[in-house]
């Protein structure tokens, strides 16, 4: 259909039905919620996708209970694989369901390549084969824009839950870190050349002979800041 395909060949074949389950919205006026406009999109790949399709599903499940929504995900997943029988793109931050592909011979994860440095993320934009070795809902946060007071908070309470979902510990929770808690002052941002420097670039605007100029003075500031 002319769409780019950002490799230098691509063998992806006729598709008789192209259907996509992308986003979150509602349909008040008729009585549906988000979760139930997202169940009826989803009831209608199940019923129509043949094996000769193509499938692209982004979080079924995600407007629900983890229980109910995972359990959604993963019956819609086989159901796919198993009866469907067509190519399909399933994005899930459910990690429980990637322990499918030693199941359902069909099924290959793949994931986005992320770097940690300094504390924060850099998203690679690069497919790889593999899992996500964890969710970076809090590094995402901050990068949107989310008050630091906040995005403490929150890894405060990730740490605990992380060491034992069950109620008792979730109670727990509540009396050790009150919601309205006096908020911690934080240090101001340590002054980071490199980042600095970084932003400022316009690499759009730049000869083929100042971009390299700029990764030779990238590459010293790199390491005056090890040697730091």
């Amino acid at each position: 259909m002319g769409s780019f395909v950002p490799a230098t060949q691509a063998h992806i074949g006729v598709v008789d039905k192209l259907f996509s389950r992308v986003g979150a919205a509602d349909d008040l006026a008729r009585g549906r919620s988000t979760f139930m406009v997202e169940m009826i999109e989803t009831a209608a790949i199940l019923n129509q996708a043949t094996r000769h399709s193509l499938v692209i599903l982004d979080e079924i499940g995600r407007g629900t209970a983890t229980y109910d929504g995972l359990s959604i995900a993963w019956a819609t997943l086989e159901h796919l694989h198993d009866v469907n029988q067509c190519r399909a793109l399933f994005a899930t931050h459910y990690h429980e369901l990637t322990t499918l592909s030693g199941k359902l011979k069909n099924l290959h994860c793949a994931t986005m390549s992320v770097k940690e440095w300094n504390g924060d993320i850099v998203f690679l934009h690069e497919v790889v084969a593999g899992v996500a070795g964890r969710s970076y809902g809090i590094q995402a946060a901050r990068l949107a824009g989310i008050p630091p007071v906040v995005i403490q908070r929150a890894s405060e309470i990730l740490k605990r839950l992380e060491t034992g979902a069950n109620s008792s510990s979730v109670q727990k929770l509540m009396t050790d870190l009150p919601l309205f808690a006096a908020p911690v002052a934080l240090p101001p941002p340590k002054h980071d050349p490199l980042r600095d420097k970084l932003g400022s670039l316009k690499p759009d605007e730049l000869s083929p002979r100042e971009a390299l100029d700029q990764l030779y003075e990238l590459q010293q500031l790199m390491r005056n800041e090890k040697g730091a």
